[in-house]
């Protein structure tokens, strides 16, 4: 069956949170995207790794709507985002209701430093729902508990350290609830230790809110430790796709150099 039908057969299937069919994406005649498929089940963690460069950020901004793919179809919860045009009222209401069922954790957090920390966490309830105050400071407050925040309403970001930030910025992006939180470099900046407890903190959000990750990243020890699924882009090709444990095992060259720190190998030293 040619791998197109497959993926219309899987993406048809409820459990697929996320499809990319075939996605191709350049800038000029930079090729980005090299028909990137994939299937995301619902309640992953899917880890993109590759080096800088490679086309994984692009990944995630097509899958936002950002940026439209030249060709290829991609599905959220089955339906075709590549599909819909801004330009319609009719489609930018449908983008609006897919965008509200994604939660971002940007690279460097992207907190508003003139805000509190309460108020940052607070800031997309009350730009897109109809909460009232009492329910908006319930849910920040829940929300700064679960990141291991508790009490910091008042703080200003200026007074966090770099891993209450990103403990900040998990916070304000599961403020709305999103079925699919996308995490850009989480532990960029981080150290080690650090880096351990954010990844153990994705764990705990993905255990008690069953919230599918999308993370991008080029920490392998990161991809061990939480990954139920594991994709590897180079020169924007998706070399391998699968559950973590499979691809962990593998001995696809790509796969062995990434992991094993190579030098030698396909992927090159630029």
């Amino acid at each position: 069956m040619p791998e197109g039908s497959l993926y219309r057969m899987a993406a048809a299937d409820i459990n697929a949170a996320v499809v990319f069919e075939k996605v191709s994406k350049s800038f000029g005649s930079h090729v980005v995207l090299n028909e990137v498929s994939l299937l995301i089940p619902k309640g992953a963690i899917m880890v993109m790794l590759g080096p800088s460069g490679t086309g994984k950020s692009v990944l995630l901004r097509c899958l936002v709507g950002l940026i439209k793919p030249d060709s290829g179809r991609i599905l959220v919860f089955n339906e075709d985002l590549t599909r819909l045009d801004d330009q319609r009222s009719a489609d930018r209401h449908k983008l609006f209701a897919l965008r509200r069922r994604f939660g971002m954790l940007f690279q460097d957090g992207a907190l508003f430093d003139d805000m509190s920390v309460g108020d940052n966490v607070a800031f997309p309830m009350r730009q897109h729902t109809k909460m009232s105050e009492p329910e908006i400071r319930a849910r920040v407050a829940e929300n700064l508990e679960r990141v291991g925040l508790p009490g910091t309403e008042r703080k200003m970001v200026s007074e966090l350290s770099g891993g209450m930030r990103k403990r900040a910025a998990f916070a304000r992006a599961i403020a709305l609830r999103p079925d699919i939180v996308l995490c850009d470099e989480p532990s960029s900046g981080l150290d080690p230790v650090m880096s351990a407890t954010l990844d153990d903190l994705i764990l705990e959000l993905h255990r008690t809110l069953g919230m599918t990750f999308i993370v991008i990243s080029h920490d392998t020890a990161e991809a061990r430790a939480i990954a139920t699924h594991i994709g590897l882009l180079y020169q924007g090709k998706l070399q391998v796709f699968g559950e973590a444990h499979t691809v962990l095992q593998s001995s696809h060259a790509h796969v062995r150099q990434f992991f094993e720190r190579n030098t030698q190998g396909p992927i090159k030293v630029l």
